[in-house]
């Protein structure tokens, strides 16, 4: 057993026990496997053990990783996830590569998107990313304007609307953590009871490493691990 594998193990412990906790059900809490920096073999070892869906931060590399084992019949369909910053000039990047992209946050970013998205493909999964606690290092929406951008992307084509993720400040400690998801989780539901979507977003994508289990018990529905999978950077 790798070290990646027995990491893997340990993450969806904490998931489950998390779950059990928070009275949900462990298969309502997707893994995504954060895997910028690291090589193709470190993604060829999680997905030894089943782990099917991995984030890159770094379009270009994980571009070149996505290429790379794509080459693998048995890797064919693994689920890749752009989930850091996209500027202009990397939109086709992802549109031809990437099945999901979480950090979505100017309508002319997804307009792009939705032209370069090959018709050959499924639509691109998208959610739209919150700075929900207003970082000043952090992108995102804030809060009162993210109801606005998610119905004019809600009726491009090639992309399918699927929720919000958010990358708070680094809390101290459980209970302020909470009190951070809270707000996402609250916003999540408060747009979906608006109506104003064709059909209701359906993911959260909210808790690392340090804070999952916050994350879990604050309604997250996918959790985006490095770390505590594949080590530090």
């Amino acid at each position: 057993m790798t070290t990646i594998v027995r990491n893997l193990q340990l993450v969806r412990d904490r998931i489950t026990t998390a779950c059990v906790a928070a009275g949900r059900n462990p298969a309502s809490v997707r893994l995504l496997a954060v895997s910028k920096t690291f090589g193709a073999d470190a993604v060829i070892d999680a997905a030894s053990d089943g782990q099917r869906a991995f984030g890159e931060n770094y379009i270009g590399e994980g571009v070149e990783k996505i290429l790379a084992l794509r080459q693998q019949p048995a890797l064919q369909a693994l689920e890749w996830h752009c989930i850091g910053p996209v500027q202009g000039n990397k939109t086709r990047l992802v549109a031809e590569h990437f099945d999901w992209v979480q950090s979505v946050d100017r309508f002319k970013i997804a307009q792009r998107l939705s032209e370069q998205r090959p018709a050959d493909l499924p639509p691109l999964q998208v959610c739209l990313q919150v700075n929900v606690d207003g970082g000043a290092n952090k992108s995102g929406l804030a809060p009162e304007d993210v109801l606005a951008l998610a119905k004019e992307i809600a009726q491009l084509p090639r992309l399918v609307l699927r929720g919000l993720m958010a990358i708070p400040e680094p809390a101290i400690d459980f209970v302020a953590a909470c009190a951070v998801h809270t707000r996402t989780k609250a916003l999540f539901d408060e747009i979906n009871a608006t109506g104003a979507l064709p059909a209701p977003m359906d993911t959260l994508s909210m808790g690392m490493t340090a804070d999952l289990e916050a994350a879990i018990h604050c309604g997250s529905t996918m959790v985006r691990i490095g770390t505590a999978i594949f080590g530090k950077r």
